[in-house]
């Protein structure tokens, strides 16, 4: 079965159900979402509601951290829209339905391994809030070996909103390198980052996730003439309605109407 990967919503619904939609075209069930649900959008609870109905699991993101705790080190438009994030979560009518949501997010996993694949929000040594850029791989070649080392084959993450692949020489390659798709072999050292669904910031405004395939399964849209395929990762991209969050960003006067305008120019 092929698995969708899901990073760095955002609250940002407009683009979730997009992504969604293309997943359910695919016929794609299992979903993994490497945290960050929540923080800078304008429907948080809608995409939480979301995210707990439709993923096999979550991760912890920062910023979901930061919502259940406290948003330290946060600039001050991220820190406002935590605390107006977390407003919404307490200001629901429905005890259960509070309750829920709060015991959800205070169980969000921080490390997941499942058959030689790590997954976390950030990085592998620092799950919910290291950085792992592209340029690491020549500005800090051994904070990427010091990555590496706790990675039995593969590490799955998000948290840059950066679409692409490391290498262990160390190296990395957005999607436009790799003709949208990563064939890996099992023993390979590889992190992968599907990118961000709510809010890419690689200068292409379109939601961004990618299609995780074991070794031997078909992507459905091609024809593989009953060929044996790789184990590979396909990365995905969707335009949606940006306007339509925009306009709601700007709607909620404890969220910077940059968070919103940001969208357009994909950073």
């Amino acid at each position: 079965m092929p698995t969708a990967l899901i990073s760095d919503i955002h609250g940002n619904l407009d683009a979730l159900e997009t992504v969604l939609a293309d997943i359910d075209r695919r016929g794609i069930e299992r979903i993994y979402c490497l945290g960050d649900i929540i923080g800078y959008g304008p429907n948080p609870v809608e995409c939480l509601d979301t995210v707990m109905d439709r993923c096999e699991f979550a991760m912890m993101g920062n910023h979901d951290f930061a919502v259940l705790y406290e948003p330290t080190s946060f600039n001050t438009s991220a820190e406002a829209a935590a605390f107006w994030t977390r407003k919404q979560f307490e200001e629901e009518a429905d005890d259960d339905k509070r309750k829920h949501r709060w015991e959800y997010l205070g169980n969000l996993l921080i490390r997941r391994w499942h058959e030689g694949a790590v997954y976390v929000h950030a990085s592998p040594r620092r799950p919910i809030n290291e950085y792992v850029f592209p340029d690491d791989v020549i500005t800090a070649p051994g904070k990427m070996d010091a990555i590496f080392e706790r990675i039995e084959n593969r590490c799955f993450c998000g948290h840059t909103h950066v679409t692409g692949v490391f290498t262990d020489e160390p190296d990395f390659y957005p999607p436009a390198d790799l003709g949208g798709v990563y064939k890996y072999a099992d023993t390979e050292k590889c992190i992968v980052n599907p990118g961000s669904v709510g809010q890419p910031r690689d200068r292409d405004p379109r939601a961004s996730y990618a299609i995780m395939y074991e070794q031997g399964e078909p992507n459905p849209d091609d024809a593989t003439n009953g060929e044996e395929t790789s184990a590979r990762v396909e990365f995905v991209r969707l335009e949606y309605d940006i306007d339509s969050v925009i306009r709601k960003v700007e709607a909620v006067p404890d969220l910077a109407d940059f968070l919103g305008q940001r969208l357009l120019e994909g950073r």
